[in-house]
Order: structure tokens, then sequence, then C-alpha cells
């Protein structure tokens, strides 16, 4: 089944990657993919320790789109596209039980993967639990998820001028 999970609030991520060490836990394969983010995140510390569990390549440091070039714009959409493609190869090849795709909404809604590329997956039923997140889904990831759920922020200290924590958001 496809699940999404959306919202301007806190934990989008961190409820895929709990129904990902849910999954894990119980001997599946789990294929993590992080779309708009880069290598210096809490979660993907404790994921390499974790045999079932293969976590695609990020970069080493990657800037907000909205502060991107135009150039720096194409070769992440390269990256995000290949690496989209690079998830979808292995739950194909049967090597995946569960499929993360951390910020897949987000990168949906910044032109970093195509949503085209996406649907056509979503449509050919794979065999394997499918989780997105981000913000912002398009409503035609809507129409083919079997589960969406909203996170609405009602407060959050980055909202008075308190900077992300390490080992909190990120």
């Amino acid at each position: 089944m496809v699940h999404i999970y959306c919202g301007d609030g806190k934990g989008k991520t961190t409820c895929g990657m709990g129904l990902a060490l849910r999954s894990a836990g119980r001997g599946n394969r789990v294929v993590i993919a992080q779309f708009l983010k880069d290598g210096n995140t809490g979660e993907r510390l404790a994921w390499e320790k974790h045999p079932n569990v293969t976590l695609l390549p990020v970069p080493e440091k990657l800037k907000f789109v909205f502060s991107m070039t135009e150039a720096e714009k194409a070769e992440t959409r390269a990256f995000m596209t290949g690496l989209f493609d690079q998830a979808v190869g292995l739950v194909r090849s049967g090597q995946c039980d569960l499929l993360l795709l951390d910020e897949m909404c987000s990168a949906v809604t910044t032109g970093m993967v195509p949503l085209e590329k996406v649907t056509a997956f979503l449509d050919e039923k794979p065999v394997a639990e499918i989780i997105l997140t981000g913000r912002d889904p398009e409503p035609a990831l809507q129409e083919r998820a079997d589960y969406i759920t909203e996170m609405r922020k009602i407060k959050h200290p980055f909202d008075q001028g308190t900077p992300a924590r390490k080992g909190v958001e990120w």
C-alpha cells in the first residue's frame, strides 16, 4: 500500500522512519531514499547500523532549492531523479519490502523529481509498501495513496526563533 505523511507540522520523516523501523524489526528489507536532504541527519547515522536496511546515497552538502542557482538546480534534479530510479529498481527487482521516499512530496513540488515518473511507478502497484513524506503532496499522489496522514503545526519553537536542534529536528 501507499502511505503519505504530509503537512506543515513536525513528524513526517519521523513517522516514515518509525514505520520503516517496525518493518525492519520484523525482518523485512527496507530501502530508504532521502530527497532534498544531505547526509547530516541523525536517522542516517542510526540506520547505517541496521542489517535489513539499504540507505541510498545523498549529497554530502545540499542547499535549499530556493537558494540554488539554475545550474545547481539542474545538477540536483539529475541526482534526485537518478536516486528515485535507483530506489524503483530495487523494488522492481524484488530486493525491497518497504520503500521510504523521504521528502518525495517536496521533491516533486520543487521540480526535482518529475511527478509523471512517480505516478507511473505507483500505478505499477509495486509489490512493496511505499511511503512518501513531505509538504504539499500533489493531488495525483494523494489519489494513489491508501493512507494519508497530515501533520498540522499548532506550535513550534522555530516560530520563536529557536533553531533546529541536533538529535531532535535533524
